[in-house]
């Protein structure tokens, strides 16, 4: 094996605690989702050591190498956002006076923030929906992100991420079904986890 091989550092799954605690999202659901996870951890491996061959054979900038590397930014961010995403599920924690007061101060009220988030997560189309801080300002914002590598504004800090792709109701809910889950999701959000994101 080469030098750089040998040193590139593998990602391994994580496991989520608090997915063993959820109501209404059936554990077949939660199953198949983390299967469908792991393969992002794998691919993500494997492209990175593609990569790193291509680099160390001196192709670095043939379409093979573009290749591989515009699939990573897919990869990576389809394994770190279902981790954020698993993360900020269970444990049906109440959100507390810090994210209550963050929400307000940003949208004037829990109301208006719920509704804005409920409305783009209904939106048509596969993607996420990510309640992010940005870290210039402190301010909360929501956003659609389609695919898992397009639509991040930079820097900004994602603080309560949804699935919105069909893969994370359709084990238990028709794929018509979308209001059902939003409905499951928002009765799942462990609120401690997206606090310890916003105070970090």
């Amino acid at each position: 094996m080469s030098p750089l091989l040998a040193t590139l550092t593998k990602y391994a799954p994580k496991t989520f605690p608090g997915l063993n605690k959820l109501r209404g999202i059936t554990q077949t659901e939660i199953d198949e989702h983390l299967k469908l996870y792991g393969g992002y951890v794998t691919n993500t491996n494997l492209l990175r050591e593609k990569i790193a061959g291509i680099v160390e054979k001196g192709e670095a900038g043939s379409a093979e190498f573009s290749e591989f590397v515009r699939r990573l930014g897919f990869e990576y961010n389809g394994m770190r956002l279902h981790e954020l995403y698993f993360e900020n599920l269970g444990g049906n924690v109440e959100p507390g006076a810090a994210v209550k007061a963050a929400i307000d101060e940003a949208f004037g009220c829990w109301e208006n923030w719920e509704i804005e988030f409920r409305k783009i997560a209904a939106m048509r189309g596969v993607g996420w929906a990510i309640l992010y801080k940005d870290p210039e300002t402190g301010f909360l914002s929501n956003h659609w992100i389609g695919l898992h590598e397009e639509g991040h504004p930079a820097g900004f800090t994602p603080l309560l991420v949804m699935d919105v792709w069909e893969h994370a109701w359709t084990a238990y809910l028709k794929p018509t079904e979308r209001g059902r889950y939003i409905d499951d999701f928002f009765t799942n959000i462990n609120w401690k986890s997206v606090e310890d994101r916003l105070v970090r």
